[in-house]
């Protein structure tokens, strides 16, 4: 294919000289002239663009100078990254595509980026959003063989311009990655998160390297390569499904009382604060949530679960009754319905039910046969919102929000 790489610095040679060497013919562009013998450079966006089948963009969204992470910056205001740069690449390189044209957006961007600011500059060609995971010192090599393929299109559609991609890209890659397509904003989320996960785990290691230093006779290592191992939950997919906050007798227990130990120790931060905190927010988010659909329909607000999890009794750490707690200060008294807690109230008018157990996803990691089940009949004209985004119902009056689905269409059923 005839393959044009906007911006070849850093980053867009090596990966531009990666296709070339997997028989793919390539151009490139770069405000600062650069040589390759297996890129064909020109001096100019349109003289690059022409007749190329698809044109990648790799050009940088740098950040103010002072947050690149060498100097203190917690103390500065939040800023987002530059994004000057991309878009008068992109408006130029419009002004010569066509609709047979494929441009591709590579450089990172915070989520809604590309749909509030982008988008509106490439009318003349087709446009997708496709972040690379590659690293300084292996850019050429991850590139060809990458952990996945995030491909970003209007509304999420596996067919088309994405198709296209998925075809180009398994002729180049050299490990059989798995391709990850949704929208623009779901894949400008993956990126960025996928780094501050990065991020996260270095923190929360470095963390326990500190608690050796002040407590002793600790060995970070033996600590951390005990975690590192443990693969059933805490490396694995358990607990990457959104939905109700961490509860239970164990977990927000031990956060509080780890922030006692950060306060101890002197550890000079107090990342346990911040974990509560945001599970307390996310918890009256919710809430939030519910009691204006309550509000909007005159309905009562009912908890389908009330224990810390499907099939106990118990009650410590339980983030329904947190939910529970702000939707009382919002003047919404919920009911409860719970047979493992003896709450069997069965409702008979309609309401909004908040279905706070989900067996099948609480437990997959121990049985797949696992299955959720309602603890009572969700009567007519109700609204249910489902933060596991599960449940299904043959009754056309009951409306079916999945919390944390805002695609278009897909939120409510």
């Amino acid at each position: 294919m005839r393959i044009t790489w906007l911006g070849v610095g850093k980053l867009g040679m090596p990966c531009a000289e990666a296709i070339a060497s997997k028989g793919h013919t390539v151009s490139g562009y770069d405000a600062t002239y650069k040589k390759s013998q297996l890129v064909t450079m020109f001096t100019s966006i349109k003289g690059a663009v022409a007749n190329a089948d698809i044109v990648f963009v790799a050009v940088p969204t740098p950040h103010d100078p002072d947050y690149d992470g060498r100097d203190p910056t917690a103390h500065l205001e939040p800023k987002d990254f530059d994004y000057s740069i991309v878009k008068q690449v992109l408006a130029e390189a419009n002004q010569y595509m066509n609709k047979d044209q494929l441009l591709v957006l590579v450089s990172t961007v915070l989520p809604g980026t590309t749909r509030k600011q982008f988008v509106d500059l490439v009318p003349n060609t087709r446009f997708v959003y496709n972040p690379y995971l590659i690293a300084m010192g292996s850019v050429a090599w991850d590139m060809v063989n990458p952990e996945m393929v995030m491909i970003g299109t209007e509304d999420g559609s596996e067919t088309g311009d994405a198709k296209e991609l998925v075809d180009f890209y398994k002729n180049i890659m050299e490990n059989n990655p798995r391709y990850e397509i949704g929208t623009w904003d779901e894949c400008e989320a993956i990126k960025v998160f996928y780094n501050t996960f990065i991020s996260t785990k270095i923190g929360l290691v470095n963390m326990i390297q500190d608690v050796a230093e002040k407590q002793g006779n600790i060995n970070v290592d033996v600590v951390t390569n005990a975690l590192a191992y443990s693969t059933k939950r805490i490396m694995g997919p358990q607990y990457m499904t959104a939905g109700m906050g961490d509860g239970g007798g164990c977990h927000p227990r031990d956060n509080i009382a780890l922030r006692y130990m950060a306060q101890e120790l002197d550890l000079g931060y107090d990342l346990f604060d911040a974990i509560m905190n945001a599970r307390q927010i996310q918890a009256k988010n919710m809430a939030t949530k519910l009691a204006n659909l309550a509000s909007e329909n005159n309905y009562p607000v009912y908890i389908h679960g009330k224990s810390y999890k499907p099939g106990v009794e118990y009650l410590e750490g339980s983030y329904s009754l947190l939910i529970g707690h702000y939707l009382n200060d919002m003047g919404h008294v919920p009911v409860y319905i719970d047979p493992n807690t003896s709450d069997n109230f069965q409702p008979t008018e309609s309401g909004v039910f908040l279905l706070a157990h989900s067996a099948s996803t609480t437990y997959n990691y121990a049985s797949t046969d696992t299955q959720d089940e309602l603890y009572c009949e969700i009567p007519e004209n109700s609204i249910v919102v489902d933060p596991w985004r599960k449940f299904k119902t043959k009754d056309n009056t009951v409306k079916v929000i999945q919390y944390g689905n805002t695609r278009v269409g897909q939120r409510t059923h």
